[in-house]
């Protein structure tokens, strides 16, 4: 089978190619929250979660070096993951949202070990920052993963449909979208 190739394909990579490839591969919708150095609450949304392995258990995830929340991520040494449902859409929009004050009106809870974490999300893990890597104008942030919850129904499967981000829209995973 072939398929025609536009110059971008075949060379020709710009910022604005780059980011339309990417627009339309999906990803799974998080939300990083952390403690910031004077105690406030700190999060975004990321759809850069990866699983990295399984033993030990390590994710990663990548942040722009000129996102509001780098400079507390740049000093923490822990973070909660928030893996969102598809009714979490309106959560990740405010979390993806610069110059307001993401926390207003969501319920949130501390860990003791110190991190908020976000009350009305049941799937998250509380992470360890191993290393934080320079790629381009973002960093990777690896990290170890320290304790996590999981919103499984008895049968085993997630309680409601993960949130999945693709082509600038919300969509949620579940026996609909599957294939084969």
């Amino acid at each position: 089978m072939s398929a025609d190739v536009s110059p971008a394909a075949s060379g020709s990579v710009t910022p604005r190619t780059f980011k339309d490839l990417f627009r339309r591969h999906p990803a799974g919708v998080a939300v990083v929250t952390l403690a910031g150095p004077d105690g406030d609450p700190v999060g975004f949304t990321a759809t850069s979660v990866i699983s990295v392995s399984a033993d030990p258990a390590v994710l990663a995830f990548s942040i722009t070096e000129v996102s509001s929340s780098w400079p507390a991520l740049r000093e923490a040494s822990s973070a909660v993951v928030h893996f969102l449902s598809h009714d979490h859409a309106q959560l990740s929009t405010r979390f993806a949202t610069p110059g307001i004050d993401r926390f207003a009106g969501v319920p949130l809870t501390w860990l003791p070990t110190g991190e908020p974490r976000l009350a009305d999300v049941n799937a998250w893990a509380r992470i360890a920052i191993d290393e934080r890597v320079r790629a381009g104008s973002s960093y990777l942030v690896v990290a170890s993963v320290l304790e996590l919850a999981d919103d499984l129904s008895p049968d085993g499967e997630p309680s409601a449909p993960r949130l999945v981000y693709v082509d600038r829209t919300y969509h949620g995973t579940g026996p609909h979208s599957q294939v084969g």
